[in-house]
Formats: structure tokens, sequence, C-alpha cells
């Protein structure tokens, strides 16, 4: 086998990903702290085709050098909007009949391997601060809270991992 070279991977430019008809799919990142961590949320959003990040609360804004330093410029290219109070995006997500999934370990949980996204139904994925999680008021609000099973000792894994894991497995569900 033979490495790809960059010409040989059919990038889209910035333009073109703008045009292209996105997965239906929106991730809010909730008082996120780590400028690293939004910068791969950005990246992975950029992979797989996601429509649009809303950042909220603490969680820094782009531009800036940590945060490209892992987007790698995709912030160019995935649409992204400040909305500084996270529940109120989250109404005004849902008063546009957008479904709400928050990924947290909660009571009565649903495992990411038994959530099946229905067709033609646009979901809002909130992921939460790396230390206290996504705000309870959020969760309450969410229409299902999902969970990544982890059958270690830490049962924590890194926001910019969690979004790879949680992004990949819908966008699977989605194009089957």
């Amino acid at each position: 086998m033979r490495k790809l070279k960059n010409k040989e991977l059919n990038r889209l430019s910035v333009e073109d990903f703008k045009m292209s008809k996105k997965t239906p799919l929106i991730v809010v990142l909730d008082n996120i702290r780590s400028l690293n961590n939004i910068g791969s949320v950005f990246r992975t959003c950029d992979a797989f085709l996601i429509e649009k990040i809303y950042l909220c609360g603490i969680t820094a804004k782009p531009p800036h050098k940590d945060i490209h330093k892992t987007a790698l410029g995709s912030t160019d290219s995935v649409a992204w909007e400040y909305i500084e109070d996270t529940l109120e995006l989250i109404e005004k997500l849902k008063a546009n009949n957008i479904k709400i999934i928050s990924i947290e370990q909660v009571e009565s949980a649903t495992m990411l391997q038994d959530f099946t996204p229905e067709n033609n139904i646009t979901y809002a994925i909130v992921f939460g601060n790396e230390v206290k999680g996504v705000a309870q008021d959020v969760v309450s609000t969410s229409d299902i809270v999902i969970e990544i099973p982890q059958y270690g000792t830490k049962h924590s894994l890194n926001i910019s991992v969690s979004a790879g894991v949680v992004i990949w497995d819908i966008f699977c569900k989605l194009n089957s």
C-alpha cells in the first residue's frame, strides 16, 4: 500500500464546503474551556459536513491562535456562531423543531449504540464543560441524553474525543 499525497485526497475548497449538502447535525459547545478542544471539534465538524457549531458561555471564539492550531483552517469552512446563554439557544433550537441531544452520564441515558436517529430531523448535540459536563438545566431541557459506554476505570473522555465518537456514530447511522 502507498500513502496518498495531499493532492490525491479530493479535498473540498472552503467555497465548495459551504455549498455542500450538510449532515443534519448542529454541535453546541457548552462552556468548553480548552481552546485546543474547540479547534479539534471544528476539525471533526469539517470532516463530517456538520451544519453549524454554536459556541456558548465561556467557550472561546475564533480567531484565536490556540483554536487555529488544532482547527487547521476549519473555522473558515464550518459555520459557527457565539450565543452566550446555552439554555436560551436550546429553547430557540427546540422552537425550530430541532431535537436536542445532550452527551452526558445521567439516569436512564440512552447508550450511543442504542440510539437510532430519525430521517428528516435535525439534531443539535450538546457537549459540556471538561469538568462539570453539560449544565443540568440544559440536560433537563434535552429531548434525549446519550451516554458513550465506557468500560475502564475513568468513565470520562476528553470532549474532543467524545465529539469525534458521537459525530462519527450518528453520521454513519444517518448515511447507512
